[in-house]
């Protein structure tokens, strides 16, 4: 019997000495939650830097006016510290822009270095002048890095309750992971309009379809994007009762809409922002359209988010709805 007595003291002592190892490597790993308002970045850099061309380099590209907003907003909300308060929980923020003179010459982004998730832009050089060259060479490859991490974790907050009803897919074959603060709010044979309150307004997204053929020549695309979203507002977006005149949802005649590739949920789409205003009536605001081309059904299928909140900040508002609209998934037909 002692030779299994020893067997068994020596298989224990081994799970004993597996699970004390593991609960070590578990410590030694551990990372807190990041933390962040949504589209913040924290920017390190010694002060000295941060007040000439290196910092004015930095606001350029970080600070620069979101496109198709109706005031300007900056790309992200900027909270400048120097190297040496950059210790603690302030190494949790979840964007970060760490910019050091140094030996060396270097510029790349290292993910959940202290906190999970995140993204830490690091950008080092000898001279100011390197220091510049860097970021102006990976500021967009960083701010990629920083928008996709804030629609990751914005899409994760959606997940915790979201909105069950089946009108998208029941009328398109298409889901979001809407929020359940929003609510639909109009439903007509090819249009839904999905809305929730907002800070002194209303953000909305609506959906509708288009032949697959619509868009057929590249040098009438913007005109072509106007037509469409000007007939849509006609329809089924109707502005104030103002006797004698006819209200309804159009694309500011005065701004031409930015138009940029995309790809949504893996097929090829446009990207339209804009202005919106309503027709003989005083109100507009920030709109977000996506044109997805869905050649398996032969359609353009048409996603847009819009904003109306007077004297207030429209950037995360617009970003939200952004985020929404990446959820999209095209269901399988039964």
């Amino acid at each position: 019997m002692k030779p299994r007595h020893s067997k068994t003291l020596l298989a224990v002592l081994l799970l004993a000495i597996i699970v004390f190892v593991a609960c070590k490597e578990d410590k030694t790993n551990y990372k807190p939650t990041s933390i962040g308002a949504i589209n913040s970045l924290a920017v390190v850099i010694d002060n000295e830097l941060w007040k000439g061309k290196v910092g004015d380099k930095i606001r350029e590209h970080f600070a620069s006016n979101v496109v198709g907003l109706t005031w300007d907003e900056p790309l992200f909300s900027i909270e400048q510290m120097p190297t040496q308060v950059f210790s603690g929980s302030i190494r949790n923020r979840r964007n970060i822009l760490y910019v050091q003179k140094d030996s060396v010459n270097v510029a790349h982004v290292k993910t959940d270095m202290y906190a999970i998730p995140q993204k830490v832009g690091v950008v080092k050089g000898v001279t100011d002048e390197e220091l510049i060259q860097n970021l102006e060479e990976q500021a967009d490859k960083f701010i990629t890095a920083y928008k996709n991490i804030e629609l990751e974790v914005s899409q994760r907050n959606f997940l915790k309750s979201l909105n069950n009803e089946t009108v998208l897919q029941d009328k398109f074959g298409i889901a979001l992971n809407l929020p359940s603060i929003y609510r639909i709010d109009v439903r007509k044979d090819n249009f839904v309009w999905i809305e929730r309150q907002i800070q002194k307004g209303t953000a909305s997204l609506i959906a509708y379809e288009m032949p697959g053929d619509y868009f057929k020549n590249d040098s009438t695309l913007i005109r072509d994007i106007i037509r469409m979203r000007d007939s849509i507002g006609e329809k089924y977006i109707p502005g104030a009762d103002v006797p004698g005149k006819v209200t309804h949802m159009r694309t500011e005649p005065a701004f031409a809409p930015s138009v940029f590739p995309a790809e949504i949920a893996g097929r090829e789409a446009i990207e339209v922002r804009g202005i919106w205003d309503i027709k003989n009536y005083p109100m507009a605001g920030p709109f977000l359209t996506y044109i997805i081309k869905d050649a398996e059904n032969d359609r353009t299928m048409v996603l847009e988010g819009f904003v109306f909140a007077p004297a207030t900040n429209k950037r995360d508002d617009i970003f939200q709805l952004e985020a929404i609209m990446k959820t999209v998934r095209f269901l399988p037909k039964d």
